[in-house]
């Protein structure tokens, strides 16, 4: 799975800027890991996903910020020079047009921390990862062996 290989090389990006490598326990201790820049662009996201995605779970995943509601749905993560956005590959393929500004790879998209963060495309792509969550454990619900009502 390349998500998984891409957020393998957030956490390695990602021990270069911090100055505490432990792991942190929650999003409230990775974003207290950053300068305030980054901590002010990290909360605003955290928001966003937040309103976008009400009921979903925080946690901390692959030693960064995530969020799960009927599987993972997103994560994210601060770099020196960026922000890291992972919504998974169908994500990525389904607002290729709007992300194609940015750098990324097959499951991944980095926000430059100098140019302003979309975060009305970070509240869309956050709304189609849980309907397509949602979707899919509808899905398997329905499917062989489930309960007839």
């Amino acid at each position: 799975m390349n998500w998984a290989f891409d957020l393998y090389w957030a956490f390695e990006g990602m021990k270069n800027m911090r100055t505490n490598r432990s792991t942190p326990e929650t999003i409230d201790d990775y974003i207290s890991r950053f300068p305030d820049k980054a901590q002010s662009i990290l909360k605003k996201i955290r928001a966003i996903i937040r309103k976008a995605a009400p009921g979903a779970e925080e946690l901390i995943s692959y030693q960064i910020p995530a969020f799960a509601l009927e599987g993972y749905l997103v994560y994210f993560a601060a770099f020196k020079e960026h922000i890291g956005f992972y919504p998974r590959t169908t994500a990525i393929a389904k607002f290729k047009k709007e992300l194609a500004a940015y750098k990324g790879a097959k499951g991944s998209v980095q926000f430059p921390l100098e140019q302003p963060i979309p975060y009305g495309l970070i509240s869309r792509i956050v709304k189609f990862r849980v309907r397509e969550n949602l979707e899919r454990a509808k899905r398997k619900m329905k499917g062989p062996g489930a309960a007839k009502t």
